[in-house]
């Protein structure tokens, strides 16, 4: 269940990453990491497949740009498509984990408030 549960969310975590600033896939993997203290540990197998996904519906573009280090890198935007998508699923999200942990809340006989 971890790793289910870690995955189900993929699309709004790297969507939510692009709403702050264009990104590289390295760069997302290692900064979902830090952000999350490391809960969200993801492999480059699992964040291409959703990357070009995203950008096959149109929630992300990608172009190529020379790094300073002179190798070029493909960068991921989110397009204004993928800014609705992202308001659409975290509004889904809120929603869901709210409802988590108001039955968390309940079972260990707090107030659900």
């Amino acid at each position: 269940m971890e790793k289910r549960k870690n995955m189900e969310h993929t699309a709004l975590l790297v969507l939510s990453l692009l709403a702050g600033e264009d990104m590289y896939g390295y760069q997302m993997i290692v900064e979902l990491a830090r952000r999350s203290e490391h809960a969200f540990d993801m492999k480059e197998g699992t964040l291409y497949p959703i990357l070009h996904g995203l950008e096959k519906g149109g929630a992300v573009e990608a172009y190529l740009q020379e790094a300073p280090t002179g190798r070029t890198r493909k960068y991921y935007h989110l397009t204004k498509k993928g800014a609705e998508r992202l308001r659409t699923e975290e509004t889904a999200w809120q929603t869901y984990s709210g409802a988590v942990n108001a039955v968390l809340r309940f079972g260990a006989g707090l107030s659900p408030a």
